[in-house]
This record gives C-alpha cells, structure tokens and sequence, in this order.
C-alpha cells in the first residue's frame, strides 16, 4: 500500500482541522484534503467541480461577465471557468481558509497552473456569505461548493447560505438573468423547492465526480434570476 504523506493542516472557524495529504503513484501525485476521517477533495475526482463553471458559464448572457465563486478547493472550477470566459471576465474567489491558497501557491501548484495570477482573477480571504450580502446587482453568476451543499457538515453555517433568507440575498446579489449555481454532493429534493419558492427558474442536474464520467454522481442546481 501507498502510504500517504501529511503536508499540512488548517484550523476551520469553530470546527475540526483540514489536512493535506499527497500520495506519490505512478501517474504522478495524488492530492486530498481532509476533515477527520471525510474526504472533501481529491485531484484525481475534478469532473463535477468543473461542471459547475462550464455548466454556469455557457449560459451567461453578459459579454463581460463577473462571477463570484465561493470556495476555492483545490482550484478545478476556477480554471474551467478560466478556460471558457473571455478576457474581458472578472473573477472573484471567496476563500475562508488562508492555508488553502497557501497549499495551492505551495505543495499543490502543479493544479493550480498560475490560474492564482491570472489577470481575471481576484482572490478574496473571507466568507463568501459577507461579500454576498455587500454584493447589489453586482454578478452575473456566483457559483457555491461550500461544504458538500446543502445538505453539509455544518448546519448552522450552511443555513446562512442555502437556507431562504441566504437564497433572498443571493438574489439580491445578481444581475437580471444572473446565475446562482451550487454543487452538492448529492439531491436534495427540499432545497430544489427552496430555489423555486425563493423566486428562481431552475435546472437540476446529475454530474460525474470523474472528468471521463465514471464514480460517484453529484448534483449541480442551476437557478436563474429572471
């Protein structure tokens, strides 16, 4: 067996600490994060956290558009998102956790290729739930993977997020015919209706963990402020 090797930990606000881990194999390393014996991320499982930007990006209307993802991972739906918007784009990434960025910039810059420093980018260190709720009409699209969705690991949180008061501000947050879109490790038939009641047009779909459509299943919900 391939024995994993500890290359840091982080404290989470009020919670357990994150740790990464690297496994070198035959087809290069292997990267997780982990929250006690919870695998959140993984380098090798990207295909849904891509989905979540290409899935949202084509179908933006703005030419220029500005898009606020909440939670940078290990970086997958920021550089899809890179890949496919034009120039012109503006990207803002909420990070609650310093030593992420850390780890990307670090012992996991071989994924992040300079997608950090690209010139759409901005990097924010901070609640993705504060810039949302200073946010009027200001994006075209804001795009969620905090804490394994709705259905997460920490409740109180996530209730500020994807519960219908955070579903009203988000609303407030976009443009007309902007795009609230949420990754989820999972359905969750309660939180569809909630986007509905909450005023959106909205899409759910059934997406692979694995860039070539193999694994786990997760769902992307695609709401549409009209």
């Amino acid at each position: 067996m391939i024995q994993r090797e500890l290359l840091g930990t982080a404290a989470i606000p009020g919670g357990e600490e994150l740790r990464l881990f690297r496994r070198t194999l035959k087809g290069g390393d292997e990267f997780s994060i982990m929250l006690g014996r919870i695998e959140l991320m993984n380098s090798r499982l990207s295909g849904s956290e891509e989905a979540l930007a290409t899935l949202t990006c084509k179908r933006l209307r703005a030419k220029n558009p500005r898009i606020l993802i909440g939670g940078y991972g290990m970086g997958f739906t920021l550089r899809a998102a890179l890949t496919v918007l034009p120039n012109q784009a503006h990207i803002e990434v909420a990070e609650l956790i310093p030593a992420i960025v850390d780890w990307a910039r670090g012992p996991m810059a071989e994924l992040s290729s300079d997608c950090l420093d690209d010139t759409r980018v901005k990097i924010s260190i901070g609640d993705v739930r504060k810039i949302i709720a200073a946010a009027d009409r200001e994006y075209d699209a804001i795009l969620l993977d905090v804490d394994n969705g709705p259905d997460g690991l920490t409740k109180g949180d996530n209730e500020q997020l994807y519960g219908m008061t955070g579903l009203s501000t988000a609303k407030s947050a976009l443009r007309a015919g902007g795009i609230l879109a949420i990754w989820s490790s999972g359905p969750d038939a309660a939180f569809g209706k909630r986007l509905q009641k909450s005023g959106f047009a909205v899409e759910e779909k059934t997406v692979s963990a694995r860039a070539n459509g193999k694994g786990a299943k997760h769902t992307i919900w695609l709401a549409t402020n009209e």
